[in-house]
């Protein structure tokens, strides 16, 4: 039981370091485009990185955003046991959020969300797929489509997986919409940027 327990706070910071690789950044600066924190909402996550009109970039930035979300579960649930996953996921979103390495100002977590979710339950992550891609292709909001995935998630795995993932997915899908707070007041005034359209400077 020791163990376990002092396992916890390592998960975390190992989850917080993979979490916290700005990838979006990384990528955009080693192919030489603009500033990823100039352009759109600013945060360094696969949309703003797609506002640049790098489309491989953005599919990049996705995947490397969620795999870090879904390597941080795996090495802590093979490793160290159920309750350090939990840890490490929580760390490995919150590291996105706000990486030490960027002044506590990164993207807005969806990516590793996702990435998070596949390590724990990946029908459940498909499911999330599965709405983003409906309220996208009727509304082409692409922050809308991320709420509402991240609204059903917690209430999917509360009856399809395993409780304990349900309470982190709660508080992480309140953290989303925390970080999406500004897409949120645009939504509600009419005034976000659909899917295809290139945001002008924040």
């Amino acid at each position: 039981m020791q163990a376990m327990d002092s396992s916890i706070p390592l998960a975390f910071l190992l989850g917080y370091l993979l979490g916290s690789v700005p990838f979006g950044l990384l990528l955009t600066r080693l192919f030489g485009t603009e500033d990823i924190r100039a352009i759109g909402s600013g945060n360094i996550g696969a949309t703003n990185v797609l506002r640049t009109g790098r489309k491989g970039l953005a599919a990049a930035t996705l995947i490397l955003d969620m795999l870090k979300g879904t390597a941080a579960v795996l090495l802590a649930l093979n490793f160290l046991g159920f309750h350090a996953a939990l840890a490490a996921g929580l760390g490995a979103f919150l590291g996105h959020v706000f990486p030490v390495w960027l002044k506590f100002r990164g993207g807005k977590g969806v990516a590793t969300y996702i990435g998070v979710l596949i390590g724990f339950a990946w029908p459940v992550a498909a499911a999330f797929g599965a709405i983003w891609v409906a309220v996208a292709a009727l509304t082409r909001y692409s922050s809308l489509s991320a709420l509402v995935a991240c609204a059903a998630t917690p209430v999917l795995l509360w009856t399809l997986a395993d409780r304990r993932v349900a309470i982190l997915f709660a508080f992480l899908s309140v953290m989303v919409f925390v970080m999406h707070r500004a897409n949120i007041a645009r939504l509600m005034s009419g005034t976000e940027t659909r899917i295809g359209h290139k945001a002008t400077a924040p």
